[in-house]
């Protein structure tokens, strides 16, 4: 079922049940999503059970200084690569003391100074500090919130399939 704001709240519901019985919880790093995942998340029955809480970072400076991410690569990539998201998930997880660490980067509209005109996004998941899925993803053209909330859903379901795939 989508709830008013365009998010899955089964999804989001089901992935609160699962770390709820398992006492685990999740912290997200996010850039293209602009701090929807969190509000997502938030939305869950029994939020302040699983969400440790999130960070919303849009520079390389932010994004090296909170989430360690390497601000060479970062600045070689307009920081949106697999790397990138690698490294902001594994970063997030410990910096709030999360069993699972979510993030995305990405570009929620074009930048033809860039030559950027697709609408995608990396995003990692990691548990216990090793990586269970990871990918690009893709958005079709759209209004900016639109595209955050596609990739909002997305990244719920790839949540949804790694909470599954890890047998406690």
């Amino acid at each position: 079922m989508i709830d008013s704001g365009g998010y899955d709240i089964d999804i989001i519901n089901n992935i609160s049940a699962i770390l709820q019985q398992r006492e685990e919880t999740l912290a997200v790093a996010e850039s293209v999503t602009a701090g929807q995942l969190q509000v997502a998340f938030s939305l869950a029955d029994g939020a302040t059970q699983i969400l440790q809480g999130g960070i919303t970072v849009y520079n390389i400076g932010q994004k090296a200084r909170h989430l360690k991410i390497d601000p060479v690569h970062a600045g070689n990539t307009n920081c949106v690569s697999q790397k990138v998201a690698d490294q902001m998930a594994a970063a997030v997880l410990q910096l709030f003391s999360a069993d699972w660490g979510i993030s995305i980067t990405g570009y929620a509209s074009p930048v033809p100074e860039e030559n950027i005109y697709e609408l995608f996004a990396h995003y990692a998941i990691y548990h216990l500090q090793n990586c269970i899925k990871c990918g690009r993803i893709t958005a079709p053209p759209g209004s900016v919130m639109s595209v955050r909330t596609h990739f909002t859903n997305t990244v719920l379901q790839k949540f949804h399939e790694a909470c599954k795939q890890i047998h406690i």
